[in-house]
């Protein structure tokens, strides 16, 4: 990249910082965030303050959760699960803390940083969706060597039981 190229990058990087905190964003280049912000605004919610929680509120102020893809094929991947100490407090959990706590979850695919395409399936439709998968997974998930639960909702499940918005 030549040297103005690198001058132009840096200053546009430091104007979306600067924009993000006068703004209260937060640091938008940690993990996912600055995405969650750009799908928000696309979609017409609110941005959540925090990190943990909610990514946004939908227009009924209701939290909602986004899942993110650069794939040729949306699909939303739910890693990092805490392993609760039996599949009902598991699937308790899930229910109440984790999955069908957010009414919507919106799957997102970018394409060059650009948002081509959104999803929305029901947080009891994903719940739904995930249980068997992560319950299939529970029995020996202390065993692995990263200990936690994941599964993925795949690009046929979200086509046949979501609705596109974007």
């Amino acid at each position: 990249m030549k040297k103005a190229l690198q001058q132009e990058y840096c200053d546009k990087f430091e104007d979306m910082a600067k924009f993000a905190v006068d703004n209260e964003l937060g640091d938008i280049f940690s993990y996912a965030r600055s995405k969650e912000v750009y799908a928000a605004c696309r979609l017409g919610h609110t941005i959540a303050n925090d990190y943990s929680g909610a990514d946004a509120f939908n227009q009924s102020g209701q939290p909602v959760e986004y899942k993110s893809t650069i794939a040729k094929k949306v699909q939303g991947s739910y890693t990092g699960i805490s392993v609760q100490s039996s599949w009902k407090d598991q699937e308790t959990y899930l229910r109440e803390e984790k999955i069908a706590k957010y009414p919507e979850h919106y799957y997102n695919r970018f394409e060059n940083g650009v948002l081509v395409e959104s999803w929305k399936l029901t947080g009891k439709k994903v719940l739904e969706l995930l249980l068997p998968k992560l319950k299939r997974k529970f029995a020996t998930v202390l065993t692995k060597k990263d200990p936690r639960l994941s599964a993925i909702v795949t690009n046929t499940e979200i086509k046949k039981y979501g609705r596109r918005v974007i």
